[in-house]
């Protein structure tokens, strides 16, 4: 039985203080960036990405290779910066139709990570890339298209599908979302050579069985391998309840062999308490097996009665259990991918970190934030502008988008009092941006009514 548990550390590590390279101002520049990104995404004092220190950066040529990604010799050793985004269009959509620059023994995986709203798929997908790419919230749908991650190490590439939660299209047309959450989860699976499938252990809801859009999707490609991820298991108090959780969603069954776990003794009171939990809210947007409309589903009336009274998939090939936000944790999965890269050439030069452009990079990054900060239906009616995009004379990147509010109340919500709402926004988007394309961004917003 291929059952993988990592083990959970808790730290209240802060991160390591690094010296700055005194050489020039554009490397005192370079090297806050490059410290900045070790504390992105932390939770709880917890260090997020880590990346290489800026005490490695001993001179202007060395730091200018690694600010470009490129691999760079000291000492003899060899060091490589996760890649960035260019800050320019043009040279981002050159550098995708770059040819990749294979190794001696190249080797390659595509992987889609697969699951519903919310379960943390990009956030996996942004660890695993050591690099804030994919924007990240509590909300659900904050990824609305399929967006691509070239992760390169040595002589691997792993390509990360991450794609918009799975959702129905009743879903689609009662909310008003756009036709890529319901189409693009299906179109990326058919390209992978591995599944992914991630669920939030911590929702008490949606736990305990896999989501039926996720069956659907596991049922109609049988042939492609798929692992189970539960996250977020540092909320789940009680760590048995996590072996209850991946028997119900495996059916008993890992990489075709029964799993044998040990029944564990609860007292009376646990019993009558579980006995009292009521049942999952109804959700009104659910439809019945034979009320699926999707455009590329084959399964028969037959095949999806019979996923709607079925918990889990018996097929995965093997189990994690995770914290995305945690490097350590992600690490492990790391490998895993590493060591299932099939040999075969790569599809994209080492210096590429995503098929978005930086137009889009920004976007995301600032919808993330307006979703963080606005309650309720807010930040989904906001519409955004890009009016100014132009290096300036210290080589920072000023950029001006203009937010579109559907409402004055939206409008003021967004503004916040004396300005402070979009202030802040404009600030933690802009420091975010600054990680993603290595250079001092400077991000101006303004609000308007959307007439």
């Amino acid at each position: 039985m291929a059952l993988r548990v990592c083990g959970r550390v808790f730290r209240d590590s802060a991160a390591f203080s690094r010296p700055a390279v005194g050489a020039c101002a554009r490397q005192d520049r370079a090297s806050w960036l490059l410290t900045a990104g070790s504390a992105a995404c932390g939770r709880g004092g917890r260090t997020g990405f880590i990346f290489t220190p800026a005490c490695f950066i001993t001179s202007e040529a060395f730091l200018h290779r690694l600010m470009k990604g490129k691999a760079a010799e000291a000492d003899g050793s060899l060091y490589r910066l996760p890649a960035s985004v260019p800050p320019d269009s043009g040279e981002h959509l050159s550098l995708l139709l770059k040819h990749p620059d294979q190794p001696e023994n190249p080797k390659v995986l595509k992987v889609a990570i697969i699951g519903a709203p919310n379960a943390g798929k990009s956030t996996l997908s942004n660890q695993l890339l050591g690099r804030k790419v994919f924007a990240v919230s509590k909300k659900v749908h904050t990824t609305r298209s399929r967006a691509l991650g070239v992760l390169t190490e040595e002589d691997t590439q792993i390509i990360l599908l991450d794609t918009p939660g799975l959702t129905t299209a009743s879903k689609v047309k009662r909310h008003q979302l756009e036709k890529t959450l319901l189409v693009d989860p299906w179109n990326t699976v058919k390209e992978a050579d591995l599944m992914v499938i991630m669920v939030d252990v911590a929702d008490r809801w949606m736990c305990s069985r896999l989501d039926f859009e996720v069956l659907k999707c596991l049922a109609l490609h049988p042939h492609i391998p798929a692992i189970l991820v539960l996250n977020k298991v540092d909320q789940v108090k009680a760590k048995d309840r996590l072996l209850d959780i991946t028997a119900e969603l495996t059916c008993g069954m890992v990489n075709g062999k029964r799993m044998r776990i040990r029944p564990v003794i609860k007292p009376p009171w646990a019993e009558k308490r579980q006995e009292r939990d009521p049942g999952p809210p109804p959700d009104e947007d659910s439809e019945g097996p034979e009320d699926s409309v999707e455009p590329n589903s084959l399964l028969s009336k037959e095949q999806l009665r019979a996923l709607k009274s079925q918990q889990g998939w018996p097929h995965f090939k093997d189990i994690f259990m995770l914290c995305a936000v945690d490097s350590e944790d992600v690490e492990t999965l790391k490998k895993y991918f590493m060591a299932g890269a099939r040999p075969g050439p790569w599809q994209y030069h080492s210096e590429v970190l995503t098929d978005q452009g930086p137009e889009e990079v920004c976007t995301n990054i600032i919808r993330e934030k307006l979703l963080e900060y606005l309650p309720q239906e807010v930040p989904y009616s906001i519409t955004q502008a890009i009016e100014l995009w132009q290096d300036g004379e210290d080589g920072e990147l000023n950029i001006s988008v203009k937010l579109y509010a559907k409402k004055d109340t939206h409008m003021g919500m967004v503004i916040g009092p004396a300005g402070q709402m979009v202030e802040r926004i404009a600030r933690e988007a802009g420091e975010d941006l600054s990680r993603v394309f290595l250079t001092e961004v400077k991000l101006k917003l303004s609000v308007k009514l959307r007439k």
